[in-house]
């Protein structure tokens, strides 16, 4: 069959297909588990990825709530990347449940061509991107050897082929003081709130040296019981991202220093730990880009090549930068008409349980099935 022919026939099995997806994201939706629980999640996806005959390992590389799922003998491996975990008190507030339908989609309208293509595709089912770095330990268990690319879409406020994802540190800091009676006996203590309001200072004054390829933020989400008892313990959140992971080194030894100065004014002892490992900046395979770009636009989509607009989304982080560094890799965004909501606001959550949103899953497993067809089948579509 020609290529033409192949791009109509992906694009059929997911309209046949569309009801199911659509249900495989609002159930997702209706069912949000965070990061390292989504037990549920995965075993759902894992058990629609065997009922359409895929070989299913769960779960994958030590990690509970990862899996990989494969069909077909072919010589060349397509990886198809699954996002699933939700944001704490958010929900699916950053659209995870439509990637994960949309990687489904493009797995089953896959497998009608797989022998004309000589594919074998491989669905991988990755936990924790949202502060936690599932991916990673899934590329050193080898989860990603052997592909010939790695895909995946996300929902944004708006379409965007080209990711632009910082690196980025994640980590906990916490103090440790001496509690004590605020009104009767202050001299008794060491204040391990105060700490945290000289590092937040510290940081603050720091960004006005910071590029602008540089972000801080985090929060404090303990910092004492009473307001007549002098904080003993303090802890929080935070993130440092930067244009490259050479950069970020740099960046977090700065921040750093603005966490210890808190704990040498104050007299607290401190310490920093890092929750997961560091995600790499994202490299952006053109190839792939241009002929997803070519694609979206037969199905009603801009997908702005030229970077002509705002970029918004597709500058946050992702492991899925990582993974971009061992193999060529596509990460493009799909609008979901959620505007002024944009991701990690609790209106971007309903949004992607929208008509909008079922076109995001629908549009993004076409056009990753069709993208892969004509990487394998080569050149433009023809009759």
């Amino acid at each position: 069959m020609k290529t033409a022919g192949l791009l109509r026939t992906v694009e059929a099995d997911v309209e046949g297909l569309r009801e199911e997806l659509v249900g495989i994201s609002h159930h997702l939706h209706a069912h949000p588990e965070t990061a390292w629980a989504e037990h549920a999640s995965a075993e759902f996806l894992a058990g629609h990825l065997a009922s359409w005959g895929f070989e299913v390992t769960a779960p994958a590389a030590d990690l509970p709530t990862a899996f990989v799922a494969e069909y077909g003998a072919g010589s060349r491996t397509i990886g198809l990347v699954a996002e699933y975990d939700a944001l704490p008190g958010l929900g699916h507030a950053c659209g995870h449940n439509v990637i994960a339908a949309a990687a489904l989609g493009a797995a089953h309208a896959l497998q009608t061509v797989a022998d004309e293509l000589d594919l074998q595709i491989r669905v991988i089912g990755t936990p924790a991107e949202e502060g936690g770095g599932g991916k990673i330990p899934m590329i050193e268990a080898g989860c990603f050897d052997d592909l010939s690319a790695a895909l995946m879409i996300h929902p944004g406020p708006a379409d965007a082929v080209l990711a632009r994802p910082r690196a980025v540190a994640h980590f906990d800091v916490e103090y440790q003081g001496t509690a004590s009676h605020a009104g009767a006996y202050p001299q008794l203590g060491v204040n391990a709130a105060d700490a945290f309001t000289v590092a937040q200072v510290a940081i603050g004054l720091l960004r006005q040296q910071l590029p602008d390829s540089l972000r801080v933020h985090g929060i404090v989400q303990e910092a004492g019981t009473a307001p007549n008892a002098i904080p003993g313990s303090a802890r929080g959140s935070w993130y440092v991202r930067a244009g490259t992971l050479e950069e970020l080194d740099v960046a977090v030894d700065r921040v750093r220093a603005c966490f210890e100065a808190g704990a040498i004014a104050t007299g607290c002892t401190w310490e920093l730990r890092e929750t997961s490992p560091r995600y790499a900046e994202f490299r952006n395979d053109l190839e792939l880009a241009e002929i997803f770009t070519r694609l979206a636009a037969a199905q009603g989509r801009d997908m702005d090549l030229a970077e002509d607009g705002p970029r918004g989304m597709a500058t946050a982080s992702t492991d899925m930068g990582n993974v971009s560094q061992q193999v060529r890799a596509l990460h493009p965004y799909l609008g979901i008409d959620s505007l002024p909501a944009v991701n990690h606001q609790p209106e971007f959550a309903e949004a992607a349980a929208t008509p909008a949103a079922d076109r995001a899953v629908r549009d993004g497993a076409v056009l990753l099935a069709q993208t892969v067809v004509e990487l394998l089948a080569g050149g433009a579509p023809r009759d």
